[in-house]
């Protein structure tokens, strides 16, 4: 078993054992990944490159640990009870974007594919 799976695992388990399935719909899940998400921005917004680095650097770094684990863990039961392969999803996703991005092409650009 990887990591990914043992969390997964702990993750389930930790559910199931408070009943909170029946809380866990798709819908709800993709919201509360949103959330969390926000959460984790809001510890960057307003802040200049320097700031974030100083606030990275500071206490803060466990704060935004803890909302990035909130994510991760949002997006593993997702996964699972869509029954989607995380690894390949990524990988797939990768593949796609070379294809899309053309080193050649995008090398040292933002551009949308689209736009290149």
């Amino acid at each position: 078993m990887d990591k990914i799976e043992e969390l997964t695992k702990r993750l389930i388990d930790f559910r199931r054992q408070r009943d909170w399935e029946q809380f866990h719909k798709p819908k709800d899940l993709a919201i509360s990944l949103c959330l969390e998400a926000a959460e984790l921005l809001e510890h960057f917004q307003w802040k200049s490159d320097k700031e974030v680095m100083d606030y990275v650097n500071s206490e803060a770094l466990n704060k935004i640990q803890q909302e990035v684990a909130d994510i991760a863990i949002y997006l593993l039961l997702i996964c699972k009870d869509l029954k989607i392969d995380l690894y390949e999803a990524v990988s797939k996703k990768i593949t796609k974007n070379e294809m899309r991005y053309p080193v050649e092409k995008s090398k040292g650009r933002s551009d949308k594919y689209n736009k290149l």
